[in-house]
């Protein structure tokens, strides 16, 4: 045990005396090591100092003149060896004077034609040739290098810069090289250029072109350049020589234009400062080169990899300004296809580079919100980059990518008028048969086509159809991805050259229905939709929107130029009909279709022409209907569920027939009631909530008692028990459930303008006072009303409320929407105003001259009170730039800036009844039928078949067939209407027709008068029935009670007693009761 412990005690002892001993040597070799080092630093660092006393010595601030007199074989060791030993240092101004000093000497040295003075001379030399090349490498690379550390707006740096630059430019190219001209060294030119195509092969490997972008963002960041114009001549043909020498090789250009051609707004500059680079560009045939490469796939992919989103913006706005300014006949050679697919991939790739969802994204004028690159510069000149992009959609350059083009193809194809089409019957087969063996007679709507019979339709991989489809898939692509600039790109479209009429044309010659076939087919595969043909169509459609919606009544209606009406309902019919076969048919996938970009340019434009239509008709009866769609079968599949029905009734609900909306809507209802339980059944009754209403405080007190009620109890039964000015409970007929009467009292009070919470127009609509603030609490006041009037509508209740178009609009919340323009709905509040903002909108002369302000005069409780349109309105003057932004503001100002609060009040009282959804099937002048009744005439048959009557009277007595006898010959329309109106508050018959009035109408045979009146009795009923009279009541004039819509006629003796005393009481409404 012991000799064991001996042992490995012994070992231990052995490997630590191991250890130790290399520990000391490795202690000694690194003290060696460390000795030597700091030696050979000590050394290095004298034979530096040397060097550089040396080089002063040589060199000093003050000895210019005699630096030319150096002999270049005497300077060239000392510059050799100090810029060989000496590393440049960023920080080190002395190093960089020095650097200044060496460069100085030699742009001096070189102008001189004498071998031994000349610096160009020592490679004349054979064994100095190599190691001259290999030290001007090193002399340029250094002035590579401190050029991105200048700052061209500081005066000391600007002359550093032209020094480097100027020291780049004489060893890049040897035509400045004073030996040259010598007649002896002339057969050294071509030796010469090759040293000086190794020297620029050398930058190049050292980041020139990354070095000079540097160069010339520092420069140019500003909407004025910070360099001087010979500055910008140097960089541009420092840049321009690898490549001239290099004969624009692939990997050269393709530097060249990631870097150089993508400093923003850079092409901007050198045509406003030095045009002559420009020149340069056009001589060499730059920018088809450039767009040449560009269309290079593997390059192409490679670019995109290497450059950020805003990279590739600026170097596209650069390829756009290049292009303008290029000669025609230049530009159109290059225009289709070198430009268009160059730009098209591009603005398609810009998306997948720009990240827009970060912590530390910005705001961009062109791309708005996405996280920046590397370089800050590169955001800072987006206005002139923005210059250079209108250019892409200003006159000229519309013009000749699109407008001559077009209207080339469409000379031979003549205008195609719309004809309603034809119903199905029996009577037309044959016709029906001729127009489907007729291959370019009448299409399947009843368009007539050209007349020239032996012209046919275009198919859309027609070469022109594709050319004008890739141009417009440009154009697209803009819009998608320049989202900042939308409004300009569809106005430059818009209004430039009767483009977008000439693409409309394009496309009605695609075949019938504007080539809905076609669409559809093409439509039915998911990588069609990325083709420039279905772009052409997304383009003309977003466009178009934005055409119709700044278009105002006299130009559509009156001018027709360059659009007739007849193209908007071709249009229309196009558009009502493919979007109802994409749903329907499942074309484009039910999950995602409403976001499918197709789908929504489609479906916007259809909307924007639907409420226009709406608002003023230029459609044909019955043209927004699909005939093909049953409502019936209809209403069966939206009770099934089926997401095709619902889609189409969230999208397009006016493919089916009002009426059946109406049915719809109230199905709606019940269903939600029935949920609710808010209906009658064999086992329960509703819950329903009683409120006292006093008669001379009825707004208050239903206010009071109403307004805090949850939404449930107001859609519920609500009871109301009336106490008169007496302060006594009154016994109504219906047990004190008078409800309708309450509801059409609390209406007629708080509609009537002289309570200051609505106005009224000329024409007698109602919109929300703007200054209801008189009113205390007006916005609780407001939502109360909304809900009043949402219990109304609930319950199928017409009350007599006719509201302003544009206020039905902001009920229905399509003011909300992008395609909404105020201007079109101004009419329905002010048509004064509505008058002077087009006139300003059509005025030739300079509108600067009427001395208008962003501002709006307001007689506020009689003072007048000037507002602002927008921040800084009273001192922006209105001119011809700016005048349809102020006309736009003024509109919106008046529509919605100054009842803004009370419409979100009302708004939200309506909405907490009914439902936004249920309200999305209705059209504004659609809601105000639902409101306030039919328009249509009133059908006394209908009437007459729904009426019930009390007190003896029934549908063969005298009295009542003497009644609808003068209703249906003695009335005027009008007094017809107000004959309803006096007995139902309401001068418009409800939607569905008579049978769905709630209660139904009544007539009433009475004997005394009102205040005399308890109802039925035996004896009454039985004088009533057998027209037993005690005398004719010739003093007593028809009544009602419109909370039961029950007219109450004493039992005349003469037809002529009863015509006359109905027509009084119902045109002064002195019988009009609200018992």
């Amino acid at each position: 045990m012991f000799a064991q412990n001996q042992k490995t005690s012994f070992l231990e002892q052995t490997k630590a005396a191991r250890e130790e001993r290399a520990l000391e040597k490795r202690r000694e070799q690194a003290a060696i090591l460390l000795q030597s080092t700091l030696k050979g630093y000590a050394a290095r660092r004298k034979y530096q100092k040397r060097i550089i006393l040396d080089f002063d010595a040589m060199f000093t601030e003050n000895q210019d003149d005699k630096e030319l007199e150096l002999v270049a074989s005497t300077a060239y060791p000392v510059l050799r060896r100090y810029l060989n030993q000496i590393k440049l240092d960023k920080g080190d101004v002395r190093a960089r004077e020095r650097l200044e000093c060496i460069c100085r000497y030699i742009i001096k040295a070189m102008e001189s034609e004498n071998t031994k003075l000349s610096y160009a001379g020592l490679c004349l030399f054979k064994e100095r040739s190599l190691p001259w090349i290999a030290h001007i490498k090193i002399l340029l690379t250094n002035c590579l290098t401190l050029l991105p550390e200048l700052k061209p707006e500081n005066h000391a740096d600007s002359l550093s810069l032209a020094l480097f630059l100027h020291t780049l430019v004489v060893f890049t190219a040897p035509k400045s090289w004073a030996i040259l001209r010598n007649a002896q060294f002339e057969k050294l030119q071509p030796a010469m250029q090759k040293i000086c195509c190794n020297i620029q092969g050398h930058l190049v490997q050292h980041d020139f072109y990354k070095i000079m972008r540097l160069v010339l963002l520092r420069g140019t960041v500003r909407e004025e350049l910070s360099v001087k114009p010979v500055t910008l001549v140097a960089i541009i043909t420092l840049c321009l020589r690898p490549l001239i020498d290099g004969n624009f090789s692939r990997n050269l250009l393709a530097m060249f234009l990631s870097e150089i051609l993508s400093v923003p707004a850079l092409i901007y500059h050198l045509h406003q400062s030095v045009p002559q680079c420009l020149e340069q560009f056009s001589s060499l045939g730059l920018l088809k080169k450039a767009l040449s490469i560009s269309g290079d796939v593997q390059w192409f992919e490679e670019f995109g990899t290497s450059m950020p989103g805003t990279k590739s913006l600026a170097f596209l706005g650069n390829i756009v300004n290049l292009f303008n300014i290029d000669g025609q006949g230049e530009s159109k050679e290059l225009a289709y296809p070198l430009l268009t697919e160059t730009a098209t991939s591009l603005l398609e790739l810009i998306p997948n580079t720009v990240t827009t969802k970060g912590v530390f994204t910005q705001w961009h004028e062109l791309l708005g919100w996405h996280t920046p690159g590397a370089e800050p510069a590169q955001n800072q000149n987006v206005a002139l980059v923005k210059k250079q992009f209108h250019m892409l959609w200003d006159h000229r350059c519309i013009k000749l990518l699109l407008g001559d083009l077009l209207k080339q193809i469409n000379l031979n194809y003549e205008r195609i008028e719309f004809q309603s089409p034809q119903q199905p019957s029996t009577s037309n087969l044959l016709r029906r048969a001729l127009e489907r063996s007729s291959t370019r007679g009448v299409n399947l709507m009843g368009v007539a086509s050209s007349k020239q019979s032996k012209q046919k339709w275009r198919k859309l991989d027609n070469a022109e159809v594709v050319q004008v489809s890739r141009i417009c898939g440009m154009y697209y692509a803009a819009l998608n991805t320049l989202s900042q600039m939308k409004l300009d790109i569809l106005t430059g479209i818009c209004y430039n050259d009767n483009v977008l009429y000439d693409i409309w044309l394009l496309i009605t010659s695609l075949g019938p229905n504007c080539g809905m076939k076609e669409y559809l087919e093409l439509l039915k595969s998911e990588s069609n939709l990325q083709t420039p043909q279905t772009a052409m169509l997304m383009l003309f459609c977003d466009c178009m929107t934005h055409y119709v919606t700044i278009l105002d009544e006299y130009e559509m209606y009156t001018e027709q130029n360059p659009f007739k009406l007849n193209d908007y309902v071709m249009l229309t019919y196009f558009l009502n009909n493919i979007l109802y076969k994409l749903i329907n048919d499942n074309l484009l996938g039910a999950k995602n279709i409403v976001q499918n970009p197709v789908f929504l340019s489609l479906h916007t434009l259809m909307l924007c022409l639907y409420r226009r239509d709406c608002r003023r008709l230029f459609t044909p009866p019955n043209h927004w209907l699909i005939p093909e769609v049953k409502p019936s079968a209809f209403i069966n599949d939206l009770e099934k569920a089926k997401r095709n029905a619902m889609l189409l009734l969230a999208k397009m609900p006016h493919i089916i027939p009002h009426k059946d909306r109406v049915k719809l809507f109230r199905k709606f209802v019940q269903n939600e009631k029935a949920v609710m339980g808010l209906t009658e059944s064999a086992c329960a009754s509703p819950r329903s909530a009683l409120i006292v209403i006093h008669r001379d405080r009825i707004v208050e007190d239903g206010y009071r008692q109403l307004a805090a009620q949850p939404t449930q109890a107001l859609k519920g039964v609500i009871r109301v028990r009336f106490i008169n000015q007496q302060g006594l409970h009154e016994a109504g007929i219906d047990q004190d459930g008078v409800f309708k009467e309450f509801l059409e009292e609390t209406i007629k009070k708080v509609f009537d303008p002289s309570l200051n919470l609505f106005k009224t127009t000329s024409d007698q609509r109602l919109y929300p006072s703007p200054i209801s603030y008189v009113q205390d609490n007006h916005l609780q006041l407001f939502e109360f009303v909304g809900r009043m009037l949402g219990k109304a509508v609930y319950e199928g209740i017409v009350v007599d409320v006719p509201f302003a178009s544009f206020f039905l609009s902001q009920l229905l919340g399509q003011t909300q929407q992008a395609l909404y323009s105020c201007m079109d709905e101004l009419p329905s509040l002010d048509n004064e105003l509505y008058r002077s903002l087009t006139f300003i909108k059509h005025y030739k002369q300079d509108v600067s001259d009427l001395n208008l302000t962003f501002s709006v005069d307001q007689d506020v409780m009689g003072k007048i009170v000037t507002l602002a349109l927008h921040p800084g309105g009273k001192s922006r003057v209105v001119n011809d730039h700016n005048k349809l932004v102020y006309i736009h503001y003024m509109a919106f100002f008046h529509m919605n800036t100054q009842i803004r609060e009370q419409t979100i009040a009302f708004n939200r009282g309506f909405r907490s009844i009914i439902n936004p959804e249920w309200l999305s099937l209705f059209s504004p002048p659609e809601l105000q039928r639902l409101i306030s009744g039919d328009t249509s005439p009133l059908d006394l048959k209908d009437l007459q078949k729904h009426t019930h009557y009390y007190g003896g009277f029934h549908d063969s007595h005298c009295v009542v067939v003497w009644l609808w006898d003068i209703l249906a010959k003695d009335f005027t329309e009008e007094e017809r209407k107000l004959f309803l109106k006096f007995v139902t508050s309401c001068s418009k018959p409800p939607l569905l027709g008579f049978a769905h009035l709630e209660p139904p109408f009544s007539i009433r045979c009475v004997e005394v008068g009102d205040d005399e009146d308890t109802g039925d009795t035996i004896g009454s009923v039985i004088r009533g029935f057998f027209a037993i009279r005690k005398k004719d009541p010739l003093n007593r004039l028809p009544t009602s009670s419109t909370c039961f819509n029950l007219l109450k006629l004493p039992n005349y003796q003469k037809k002529s007693t009863l015509r006359d005393k109905l027509r009084y009481a119902v045109s002064s409404n002195t019988g009009f009761e609200l018992s």
